[in-house]
């Protein structure tokens, strides 16, 4: 089986590591959870870096550290992982719902300004498959209404927006580095920002709130600390960042050498002002294929290719369905998102992959026909 995805942990993960437990650092602090947030955060053009344990977490950290709370709204992708929302609720605030753009599958921004209330706190610009949002378009609107701009880069390390990295161009912005990431740190986040005083708040929730004098809290804290062991990988894995990029960047340009005259197959889009890092290979089935999402990914299973169903949007979560005033509005329009979620799928994009295995892909995707 070739597998959708897997780590590559090919620099100085196993040194660093030692290191860790041969000076006993092993918990929430050590040298090198400030070495990781310095060398990440300046990769993405940001002055501040606050490690924490997941992409999850650092959303939740984001919005807290912004004072999103109870009778707010904040604008998120209907075409997203389901964690968008959750946190959005968590923080206590009511997610909206913005369908996205047919070619990128990110925040469509000509949708946006019709969502804004005088609720409206925050914008989350969530980058798709490692291609980034229309940056610029969303800032301009923020600014013009006064709203936080949060960008979620769990999928998109090292793209970019008119040469600007994402993750320095928003308010504040997240990264995960879960297995599947392009950098990993096994589980672990960060949310990085240019606020000195955002900064400041990042941290201080991060660490359960403590202050001088310890144990006298006068906010409500977390336990979202990131390890110095999973941060001494996160080092190694940023120092191999550039090469991990193209990397992911060749994937994606060989299976758009070998898919591009195949025409039953919408592949992924870099538009001119955008830089696409593909972090997944995402595909979205024609109708003269003759087969459906499911049918297809039956047959790659069949053949030994994994494979991956794009997200389900919002507007269609059961979880969703319900009577609570905290939950998004899901009766609206999302028609880009939901054919997403009908046609979409992505193929193996794992850094380990070599050309071989992606010729195999390929193969086997063209012998799949109707029965």
């Amino acid at each position: 089986m070739i597998p959708v995805c897997e780590p590559a942990l090919d620099g100085r993960e196993a040194q660093y590591v030692h290191d860790c437990l041969e000076t006993n650092w092993i918990s929430s602090a050590g040298k090198y959870i400030s070495m990781f947030e310095e060398k990440f955060s300046a990769y993405c053009e940001a002055r501040h870096g606050v490690a924490c344990s997941s992409g999850t977490t650092a959303i939740h950290l984001a919005m807290t550290a912004l004072g999103i709370g109870v009778g707010d709204e904040v604008i998120i992708p209907d075409f997203t992982l389901i964690v968008s929302a959750n946190m959005v609720i968590l923080a206590g605030a009511r997610p909206v719902l913005v369908d996205v753009d047919k070619r990128t599958w990110c925040l469509d921004p000509k949708l946006i300004e019709a969502k804004i209330t005088p609720k409206t706190k925050a914008i989350m610009a969530v980058h798709m498959y490692g291609h980034p949002c229309d940056m610029e378009s969303i800032m301009a609107i923020a600014r013009k209404h006064k709203l936080y701009v949060i960008e979620d880069c769990a999928e998109a390390h090292g793209a970019e927006v008119n040469g600007r990295k994402v993750g320095g161009i928003g308010d504040v912005s997240c990264f995960s580095f879960y297995g599947n990431k392009i950098l990993t740190t096994g589980e672990g986040g960060m949310v990085v920002c240019n606020d000195d005083e955002i900064a400041k708040r990042l941290r201080l929730y991060c660490n359960q709130g403590f202050q001088e004098p310890r144990f006298v809290h006068s906010v409500m804290g977390y336990n979202y600390r990131l390890t110095n062991v999973q941060a001494a990988i996160g080092l190694a894995q940023t120092e191999m960042v550039e090469q991990k990029v193209e990397k992911k960047r060749w994937i994606g340009a060989t299976y758009n050498e070998l898919l591009k005259d195949w025409s039953h197959l919408t592949l992924p889009v870099e538009e001119t002002w955008a830089k696409n890092v593909y972090w997944m290979y995402g595909v979205v089935i024609n109708d003269s294929l003759g087969l459906t999402k499911d049918q297809l990914m039956s047959m790659l299973r069949e053949k030994g290719v994994d494979t991956r169903a794009f997200f389900c949007p919002m507007s269609l979560q059961p979880l969703f369905k319900g009577a609570d005033s905290r939950f998004p509005d899901i009766l609206g329009d999302f028609p880009v998102s939901v054919d997403l979620w009908n046609r979409g799928l992505y193929l193996p994009s794992g850094l380990p992959l070599t050309r071989q295995q992606i010729e195999t892909v390929v193969e086997k995707v063209k012998e799949c026909k109707p029965q």
